[in-house]
């Protein structure tokens, strides 16, 4: 006699509201991006080196890494809302930490590893919630997740500047603690409202259950097509990460004004964030490879007009390109990885990728920092990166042209 099996409960789905959870606590977040604004006005207060600074966001950067790859580990310890939550709060708490320093060491304990680990938590699970949903346009959708970043640092320069000559940093800080616990509160009830999980049922489509054929299972979440993605986007990053944190320096160091350089940057960062949704949004339409490949080309041509004519126009046009490239990349990874692995899988899969995004972040941009203390020049910097565009290229075409959903 055999017992039926219990149907599974019917739960409500709302896309749009796991996409506003990620668009509100994501933006905030996206003010990491925003730190340099606050170097000076704590360096004369605490009397910190700048190269000391520096090590609060290279910490960080690794507390984001680690949120993101443990994201995945937590995702059976409780529900999708209250992991939410948490992480948010952890982000918040890290960045009244810093509010209340009255040194390094509480600087890099509280912005470097409790805000660093609770943003990127925070990240996956939301990014998690968002693919669990997703049934089409995922380049797209996941192309403009990772868009937010730098979207909130574009907000957050302003605002953070503004709050720094009227009442200083510490009360910038603590705004931004207050501002993070009421978007985690808002994106915890958006999340619950939208019925996401983070894992997925046994036996679902969804968890791969029912099918017998291996190969439309996606590749394997460690193997080769995991390290080529990483590696193209580890390239990409290495240029456009040292675009992104250099470039007012770049841009002076090629004779361009002061006015020039900040425009300068504040464009490429606008550059980027729209690159990374047009990155995700090709990649629904065109093979993976061929979008990296393309996209790491227009970056190395980038790279060759600021060598070849050393200008402040073609330095800024230059870096603009260099910027777009790593864009580009970013959203197509992003948007890859929906299409080479399933939804299930997603969260682990790019919470690995970002280990590729902090070597890169303490890579070549440390490196263009140490040369031009050296030589007062970026084009060995610029001809480095350059170089990497060729290897990313050549990367990129070695990657899988279709994913599970084709099949492959």
């Amino acid at each position: 006699m055999s017992v039926a099996t219990p149907a599974l409960p019917v739960r409500t789905e709302r896309l749009w509201a796991a996409l506003l959870a990620a668009t509100l606590m994501n933006l905030p977040l996206g003010s990491v991006y925003a730190f340099s604004v606050l170097l000076r006005p704590i360096e004369q207060e605490l009397a910190i080196p700048r190269s000391a600074l520096s090590l609060v966001f290279g910490l960080c950067t690794v507390g984001f890494t680690v949120g993101s790859v443990g994201a995945a580990f937590l995702y059976r310890a409780a529900p999708a809302p209250v992991l939410v939550l948490a992480s948010a709060l952890a982000a918040a708490t890290g960045t009244a930490m810093a509010a209340t320093a009255g040194g390094l060491t509480q600087l890099l304990l509280g912005y470097g590893l409790v805000f660093g680990t609770g943003g990127g938590a925070a990240y996956i699970l939301l990014q998690q919630s968002v693919n669990m949903l997703l049934r089409r346009r995922q380049g797209l959708v996941n192309g403009y997740i990772v868009s937010l970043y730098p979207m909130g640092a574009m907000i957050a320069t302003p605002v953070f500047h503004v709050c720094n000559e009227a009442f200083g940093w510490r009360t910038t800080l603590a705004g931004l603690a207050a501002v993070l616990v009421a978007s985690g509160v808002a994106a915890a009830l958006l999340v619950r409202h939208g019925g996401a999980r983070l894992v997925a049922p046994v036996g679902s489509a969804t968890a791969g259950g029912g099918t017998p054929d291996s190969e439309t299972r996606g590749p394997a979440i460690l193997g080769p097509t995991f390290f080529k993605l990483s590696t193209t986007f580890f390239l990409a990053a290495s240029a456009g990460l040292m675009v992104l944190s250099q470039a007012r320096e770049i841009v002076a160091a090629y004779g361009g004004a002061a006015a020039l350089a900040v425009a300068a940057t504040t464009g490429i960062t606008g550059a980027i964030a729209a690159a990374r949704i047009g990155g995700g949004w090709l990649v629904d339409r065109f093979a993976v490879p061929h979008v990296m490949c393309a996209a790491h080309g227009l970056a190395l041509a980038g790279g060759l007009l600021v060598i070849l004519l050393p200008a402040p126009v073609t330095a800024v046009l230059g870096l603009g390109m260099v910027g777009l490239g790593y864009g580009f990349v970013s959203g197509a990874t992003a948007g890859g990885i929906a299409l080479y692995w399933r939804p299930a899988d997603y969260g682990r899969v790019a919470g690995r990728t970002y280990v590729a995004w902090c070597l890169a972040a303490i890579g070549l941009p440390v490196l263009a920092g140490h040369l031009f203390d050296l030589t007062r020049q970026y084009d060995t910097a610029v001809l480095i990166a350059a170089g990497a565009n060729i290897a990313g290229m050549a990367m990129a075409l070695t990657m899988p042209k279709r994913g599970w959903r084709d099949g492959s």
